[in-house]
């Protein structure tokens, strides 16, 4: 077995919980499928078999739901969890040791030309339904936010939540190895915290001002 293909199955058995086996993985697993296919299209496509790079990714889509550029980079140990929706598009590159859940895309704005997609570090959790879109970089151990969308760069070590995207938290965070998509900072919700907290001191204001006019109106 070739050491590529037993890092993908070592990956899933270790942050997939409910991988049983690595011949259950190797047989059932979409992700695992996906990859395999796309590093077979990426071969055919460094050495200018163009077409049969692209019968192959677009082969895989259909059978996993994953579509994969064949031209994109992609590292050893990446976890693709479920899977179906992802899309990686042509200049995007994956760092080893990377998660992705499903509905995620790593894809361009049509505004760029030539490098056109994002470049994903080492050991990046990414949260399903999560855009990242554009010719920038997300560093080592950075965390996507499910649904975020991702529009500028993020550091290492970062957290990003948010539509649009940003950085709510650097450092610190629980390893990716945890694979938490639940204790974040959301900033749309702290904006709205503080609206209704806002509101409720205006009220109160307001209410005092109405207590006040009617003890100064009394005969």
């Amino acid at each position: 077995m070739s050491s590529y293909r037993q890092d993908l199955i070592n990956a899933i058995m270790e942050r997939d919980p409910a991988a049983r086996s690595s011949i259950e993985v190797r047989l059932l697993y979409p992700g695992y499928k996906a990859l395999m296919a796309h590093r077979r299209a990426n071969w055919c496509f460094r050495h200018n078999l163009k077409f049969l790079a692209r019968w192959i990714s677009e082969r895989a889509k259909r059978k996993t739901g994953i579509e994969i550029h064949p031209a994109a980079q992609i590292g050893r140990g990446v976890l693709i969890d479920h899977g179906m929706g992802v899309v990686i598009g042509e200049t995007a590159e994956v760092g080893d040791g990377c998660t992705i859940y499903q509905g995620v895309t790593l894809g361009g704005t049509g505004k760029d030309t030539g490098k056109r997609h994002p470049t994903i570090g080492k050991n990046v959790l990414i949260g399903s339904g999560a855009k990242v879109l554009g010719p920038f970089s997300v560093g080592d151990n950075a965390r996507i936010a499910a649904g975020a969308v991702v529009l500028k760069e993020v550091p290492e070590n970062a957290t990003a939540v948010g539509v649009p995207a940003r950085v709510v938290r650097v450092a610190g965070q629980m390893p990716v190895s945890e694979l938490d998509q639940i204790h974040y900072t959301d900033p749309v919700e702290e904006d709205i915290c503080q609206l209704q907290a806002e509101i409720q001191r205006l009220q109160k204001k307001m209410d005092m001002g109405g207590m006040e006019n009617t003890d100064g109106g009394g005969i």
